[in-house]
């Protein structure tokens, strides 16, 4: 999907106090980011327009949460969303942390000295085109990289059929075993699952919801 540049995207994150303005400079210090280091570090890869991270991360304080999109245009919107999400609870979004970030390049953000205690992979580009799979999220080389610093599991969650069950390829090349795994996401009872927009609507097209916990075999 191309998204049309917005002047006023980067002027507006730089002035919002919980955005990372280079991420980079933050690698295998992560948690330094946060005023309670001490908290359970979540992170979500491809963060869209923050439909996902926004409830979680307002519905969980006692989490820390870094949402990562490659995109301005993207990332301002999730950061609106952010906004709403604590305003309407009426507590500050301290727990909550947005960068720019071009997934396919984490190793340059991300290292062993850092830990992630879990990874969220929400409804990210299928790339269905054979010479673009390698730019899939859950492709083995992605998976790989995010062993470095994940001490815990991965929540990947899709609409695509065919994305899900090469995604399942990967996971086990990349020596991680499934602990949990739906082909109907809503039909199941006791996970914690909050709707985004999109999911919504794949939904009321009748798409059933693919999701799966994973965690590396160490």
């Amino acid at each position: 999907m191309r998204i049309r540049h917005k002047p006023w995207a980067k002027p507006e994150l730089e002035a919002c106090p919980f955005y990372i303005l280079n991420p980079q400079e933050q690698k295998g210090k992560w948690y330094q980011s946060f005023e309670d280091s001490a908290k359970p570090l979540y992170v979500e890869l491809g963060c869209g327009k923050g439909g996902f991270i926004s409830q979680a991360a307002s519905a969980h304080p006692e989490n820390n949460y870094i949402a990562m999109d490659i995109k301005n245009e993207m990332l301002v919107l999730a950061k609106r969303k952010v906004e709403a999400a604590y305003e309407e609870k009426g507590i500050e979004p301290s727990n909550i942390r947005v960068a720019i970030q071009n997934i396919e390049r984490i190793d340059l953000a991300w290292d062993e000295n850092d830990r992630a205690d879990r990874i969220y992979i929400n409804f990210c580009n299928p790339w269905p085109k054979k010479r673009h799979k390698k730019r899939r999220l859950t492709h083995t080389r992605q998976l790989l990289n995010y062993k470095k610093f994940l001490k815990g599991e991965i929540w990947f969650k899709t609409d695509d059929d065919e994305l899900f069950e090469e995604s399942l390829e990967y996971f086990e090349e990349a020596g991680y075993k499934i602990k949990f795994i739906t082909r109907d996401l809503h039909s199941e009872s006791g996970i914690e699952n909050f709707v985004t927009e999109h999911e919504k609507m794949f939904t009321e097209m009748g798409m059933k919801i693919k999701f799966l916990i994973a965690e590396p075999i160490r």
